[in-house]
C-alpha cells in the first residue's frame, strides 16, 4: 500500500504510547482475573443521574441536530462567567470555544499557535498524550526535565535554556501524573519566562476543582498573560463526565475566532444535548463539584496514613488531582519493572512513572479510583511488596 504520512507514523516517537501495563491489566480482566485497577483517571462513581436526566431531556426535546460550532451560547456564557470569577480577567463568550473534551482542546490550541517545525515545550513528567498531541499539530515536542526532590516543579534554569527559540509552553496544574499544584512563585516564574521569550502558554486546568493543598491559580490571571495564554478546561474530572467528551478553550478573541475555523473543518462542534447537560451540571455550583472531588480527598488522607507507617515507598506531596506519585526506587526496580511485578504477583495495576517521561523513572502513579476499602488494601499490599523487595 502507499506510505502513511510522517505526521501519523511519528506520533509516538519511541514506538510506545506508555500504556502497556494498562493494556495488559485489561486483558487479564477480560480473561476472568480479578485485578484492582489503579491506572486511569476514571471516577468509580459514574455521571450523576441528574446530569443524565438533563442530557436525556435535551435529546428528547430535539437538540440532536447540528449545534453551533463555537458552542451553545448559554454554555459559552456560563464558562466565560466562571473563568472571569476565578481569574478577575474580563471574559465573554467570544473568548470561549466548546470542544469535544480537553484532549481536543490541547490539540487545537497547539494547531493555533505552532507552525510546522516550531518547538513546543512541555514539562516532564507529563500526561501521556502530550508529546503526541504536539507532534500531531506539526510541532517539535521538547520535554523540560524536572526532579523528584523538587516535587517535579519546573526550575527556571531548565525552562530558560529550553525557551530559546521555542514557540509555546504547555503546563498542567494541578498536575497529572504527579499531583503537584504549582505555587504562585512557580507560576510567576513561568509567566516571566513566557513574556521574556514571547511564548504562548497553554495551561491545562482540567483538575482545577481537585485542589487539596494551596489554591489553584490560572496563569491567565497574571499580569500581561491573558493575551498569550490559552486555558484548557473540561467537564471530565470536575463532574465525572469523562465519556461525554466536552471541554473548552479560553483565550484571546482573535485566537478563538481562528479556532472556530479549525473546528468547522474537523469536529464540527459538540452535540447540543451534551452541551445542555454540561450547562446543567455547571449550574449546580461548587457544592456539586466538591461532592465529585470528595472521594479523592478522603482517599488521599487514607493513603498518607498507610504511607506514614513505612519507609520504603515515598510519596511526592499530593497537592491535587486524583493520583499519587510514589517513589519506589528503594525497591531496586524501575517503575516499569515494579508495576509489572506488582500486577503479576498481586493483580494490582498501577502506571509506571516511565509512561509519563524520563523524569519519573523509578516512580509509579496510583489512581485513587476504587472504593476506600479496596484502595487501602491495595496500597498496603503495594507497600509490603516494595518492602519485601528492598530487603531481598
Amino acid at each position: 500500500m502507499p506510505a502513511l504520512s510522517t505526521r501519523i507514523t511519528t506520533l509516538n516517537d519511541d514506538g510506545s504510547d506508555g500504556w502497556e501495563v494498562f493494556y495488559r491489566a485489561r486483558q487479564m480482566v477480560a480473561e476472568g482475573h480479578q485485578v484492582t485497577e489503579l491506572t486511569i483517571g476514571e471516577h468509580d462513581v459514574r455521571t450523576d443521574p441528574a446530569i443524565l436526566d438533563a442530557l436525556y431531556a435535551a435529546a428528547k426535546g430535539g437538540h440532536t441536530g447540528y449545534a453551533m460550532v463555537p458552542g451553545v451560547a448559554a454554555l459559552r456564557d456560563h464558562v466565560a462567567a466562571r473563568v472571569q470569577q476565578a481569574t478577575g480577567v474580563p471574559t465573554t463568550r467570544t473568548n470561549v470555544m466548546i470542544t469535544p473534551g480537553g484532549q481536543s482542546g490541547l490539540f487545537s490550541a497547539h494547531m493555533a499557535v505552532c507552525n510546522p517545525g516550531d518547538t513546543a515545550l512541555y514539562i516532564d513528567p507529563y500526561y501521556a498524550t502530550y508529546p503526541g498531541s504536539l507532534r500531531a499539530a506539526g510541532a517539535v515536542a521538547h520535554a523540560i526535565q524536572t526532579r523528584s526532590r523538587d516535587a517535579f516543579l519546573p526550575q527556571r534554569d531548565a525552562l530558560e535554556a529550553a525557551a530559546q527559540g521555542a514557540r509555546s509552553l504547555l503546563i498542567n496544574s494541578p498536575n497529572n501524573p504527579t499531583g503537584t499544584v504549582y505555587p504562585t512563585e512557580t507560576l510567576e516564574m513561568i509567566a516571566d519566562v513566557a513574556r521574556q521569550h514571547d511564548l504562548w502558554l497553554i495551561s491545562d486546568e482540567v483538575y482545577d476543582t481537585q485542589v487539596w493543598e494551596g489554591s489553584h491559580i490560572s496563569p491567565r490571571a497574571l499580569p500581561g498573560m491573558a493575551e498569550r495564554t490559552l486555558v484548557i478546561g473540561s467537564m471530565s474530572k470536575s463532574h465525572a463526565m469523562t465519556g461525554s467528551r466536552i471541554g473548552w478553550i479560553v483565550g484571546p478573541e482573535e485566537v478563538v475566532a481562528r479556532l472556530i475555523d479549525l473546528a468547522t473543518t474537523t469536529t464540527y462542534g459538540v452535540p447540543g444535548y451534551i452541551q445542555d447537560a454540561a450547562l446543567f451540571a455547571l449550574q449546580q455550583g461548587p457544592d456539586f463539584e466538591a461532592k465529585i472531588a470528595a472521594p479523592f480527598l478522603r482517599r488521599r488522607a487514607l493513603a498518607l496514613e498507610v504511607l506514614s507507617r513505612q519507609q520504603v515507598v515515598r510519596a511526592i506531596p499530593p497537592g491535587g488531582a486524583m493520583y499519587l506519585m510514589l517513589d519506589v526506587r528503594a525497591s531496586g526496580l524501575s517503575g516499569e519493572g515494579f508495576a509489572n511485578a506488582l500486577l503479576d504477583t498481586h493483580q494490582i495495576a498501577v502506571m509506571p512513572g516511565e509512561s509519563f517521561g524520563t523524569s519519573a523513572a523509578g516512580h509509579i502513579r496510583v489512581a485513587m479510583t476504587v472504593d476506600d476499602d479496596r484502595f487501602v488494601a491495595a496500597l498496603q499490599t503495594l507497600c509490603d511488596f516494595a518492602k519485601g523487595l528492598a530487603h531481598d
